[in-house]
């Protein structure tokens, strides 16, 4: 995991990131079975966007995240929370007891990782019946509005391969044969996305791939999202189609 990709971007991605959608959170207490007295493993967490609704569940959460920005991000919002632990670990490295945690989440950012390292450090913290919980918000690509949006970033921003910053194709084939051990269950939510101006604007100055405010086609970039919005938008907001697209197994 390349934990510099996100520096300096702690309070735009904590502000303009969306939350996870109350029926996965739902589905992962009713038919997962994390419980209040589950000790959960948030490994890449970022500023602790999918944390914070396991913590307001009441679960004890170790809060893994090597990029100092997003991890102070995290420890502002969060510490009052008593199941609250930050720890400055990484996928490779979580610095976690062994066979310690009932659950592993990974929300928006095991494209990042590699696999076969993670791997062998979830085997090892997880107790013997753990799970691990892979969890992304997609945009829905086959829509005219995510086209466009994407053909904007391609054009504008070098980094740019495709949405979720790089992610491997096989997240479109729910294919993750080589990390789960057996079967796995996959669950998909539809989960539209509503932003006004700022906030749609603000997702994609989130991303890893965006360019930044120094950067010399900057302002051209920021026209074209604003046109966007302007085509696609209704009574000042517009819709983003999005899926909540969830992967839970054992390693």
């Amino acid at each position: 995991m390349n934990e510099n990709k996100f520096n300096g971007m702690g309070k735009i991605y904590s502000k303009y990131r969306p939350s996870y959608l109350m029926d996965f959170i739902d589905y992962l207490f009713t038919d997962v079975g994390i419980s209040r007295s589950s000790i959960i493993a948030d490994i890449g967490s970022g500023t602790g966007i999918l944390t914070k609704q396991l913590l307001e569940k009441g679960c004890k959460v170790y809060v893994i995240e090597p990029n100092e920005d997003m991890r102070f991000i995290a420890e502002t919002n969060l510490n009052n929370y008593p199941g609250f632990t930050s720890i400055n670990g990484n996928t490779e490295n979580t610095t976690i007891d062994d066979n310690s945690v009932d659950y592993i989440t990974v929300a928006q950012a095991f494209h990042w990782f590699d696999r076969e390292k993670f791997k062998k450090e979830c085997q090892r913290i997880l107790k013997p019946e753990g799970k691990v919980i892979l969890v992304w918000n997609a945009r829905d690509n086959k829509n005219e509005l995510v086209i466009e949006n994407h053909e904007v970033n391609r054009k504008y921003c070098p980094n740019f391969k495709c949405f979720s910053g790089g992610m491997n194709d096989k997240i479109n084939e729910d294919d993750f044969s080589d990390f789960f051990n057996g079967k796995y269950e996959t669950k998909v939510f539809s989960n539209n996305l509503i932003f006004d101006m700022d906030g749609f604007i603000g997702r994609n100055l989130s991303s890893s791939f965006a360019l930044k405010s120094n950067d010399a086609q900057y302002n051209n970039y920021v026209n074209e999202l604003k046109r966007i919005y302007e085509k696609y938008s209704n009574a000042g907001y517009i819709t983003m189609p999005n899926l909540t697209r969830s992967y839970v197994g054992k390693v």
